[in-house]
């Protein structure tokens, strides 16, 4: 592989206020070698990035890239090898918005992994749980009230975001199935969902004991549990079954943000999707009893990001958009913008999303030893979000692993 120099990088990585003063960036390999003002690094190729900002690439921990559509009923029924296709231009737009990481949190299987990481797809890397695993009318069973049809057929469908599996042995079986099957953490519908028919917000899925059992499972596989949770009490009940990780948590108490900042577990707002849900749903297939349930967690969860920032909690910056909304992934970054400051909100989608992720000193950042994932921002998000935003425009380059899949930094 080359060897490339960058120079005149002013960073910024959402550790602090202002850009760093200009600096060399040596890579080699696809990670990044050497971060200081001077280097010295005999390098194939030079890349003066004066006038720019550079950043970390971004990290994106909640993307479902097998949502097609916003009504994820009709998804799940669609042939795998569409829904594959389809995908495909999803993850390809991801990239080109800047997002070089993603965690996916149910659908993606091993085999999209694989395609992205051999070229076969243009993408950013997975981090995948495979199939988020759910109860009988839990999130992720879109059957609604009067179908009773077999849920085995979920599995095999790779528009499905989740498996149904009811009781302590069934759930165990479908974690241990989805780890072998190459999911790095396990994630599970703990609290009711806005997208699925029948379970309501705060609806406590699960027991506490299958809780308890798939927390083990995950930590003996040296990994950890991620749960779909907005209600306080399925918040805190899942706290204290060992689960590290909460998606969305719209509804969390004050003194739960406390125990959360404390206890160093993790919180992933989405707001973006509800906004758009609340405004646009409909139009993207959203069911309308769904549509419904988006007020219930919108308004909350932008006022809970203020307390969370005061308090201390990681957050990690994620978007959970389906289908066609999907091209709002960025609206995140200017949304959270309003409710607390620019560098916060920079270090959600670098240094605090790798903390997520368990891959501190991989990505999210620009420093030796880091995959060489590097995107130059015409202009500086700390004094303007809304340069992350429209598709990439403001973004002339993006480097994943050191190769350029974006540069139009000469044009």
């Amino acid at each position: 592989m080359t060897t490339l120099l960058i120079k005149n990088a002013c960073i910024v990585d959402g550790t602090q206020t202002e850009p760093t003063a200009p600096m060399q960036i040596a890579i080699e390999n696809g990670r990044i070698a050497e971060v200081a003002p001077t280097v010295t690094f005999t390098a194939d190729e030079e890349l003066d990035l004066a006038g720019l900002t550079v950043m970390p690439g971004l990290i994106d921990c909640h993307v479902h890239t097998i949502a097609t559509t916003a009504n994820l009923g009709a998804n799940a029924a669609l042939p795998s090898s569409l829904v594959a296709a389809k995908a495909s231009h999803l993850m390809r737009d991801m990239l080109m918005r800047g997002f070089t990481t993603v965690r996916d949190l149910g659908g993606a299987d091993r085999g999209l992994q694989q395609a992205v990481e051999q070229g076969y797809f243009a993408g950013p890397r997975l981090v995948i749980c495979g199939k988020a695993l759910s109860q009988t009318g839990g999130h992720t069973d879109y059957r609604g009230p009067y179908d009773n049809r077999d849920v085995s057929w979920y599995v095999n469908q790779l528009g499905t975001l989740g498996r149904i599996c009811d009781g302590k042995p069934e759930l165990m079986r479908a974690a241990r199935e989805e780890l072998k099957n190459g999911a790095q953490f396990l994630k599970v519908m703990a609290d009711g969902g806005v997208s699925s028919p029948s379970d309501p917000i705060g609806y406590l899925v699960f027991s506490v004991e299958e809780l308890t059992a798939l927390v083990e499972i995950a930590r003996g596989f040296g990994t950890y549990v991620s749960a779909h949770l907005y209600d306080d009490t399925a918040i805190t009940r899942a706290l204290d079954c060992g689960i590290t990780c909460i998606e969305h948590g719209n509804l969390i108490s004050d003194a739960t943000i406390t125990r959360v900042a404390r206890e160093g577990a993790f919180v992933v707002p989405t707001n973006i999707t509800y906004d758009l849900l609340a405004r646009k749903g409909a139009e993207f297939g959203l069911p309308p009893e769904s549509v419904a349930k988006v007020a219930d967690v919108r308004e909350a969860g932008l006022e809970r990001l203020t307390k969370m920032h005061a308090a201390g909690v990681t957050m990690g910056y994620g978007s959970d958009l389906l289908g066609g909304m999907q091209t709002e992934q960025s609206g995140e970054f200017p949304l959270r913008g309003r409710y607390i400051p620019a560098d916060a909100v920079i270090r959600s989608a670098t240094v605090d999303a790798a903390k997520v992720l368990r891959m501190e000193g991989q990505i999210g950042a620009i420093t030796p030893g880091a995959y060489a994932d590097i995107i130059a921002v015409n202009g500086n998000p700390l004094k303007d979000l809304n340069l992350l935003t429209d598709q990439g425009a403001h973004i002339p380059l993006i480097l994943q692993g050191g190769r350029a899949v974006k540069n139009a930094t000469t044009l």
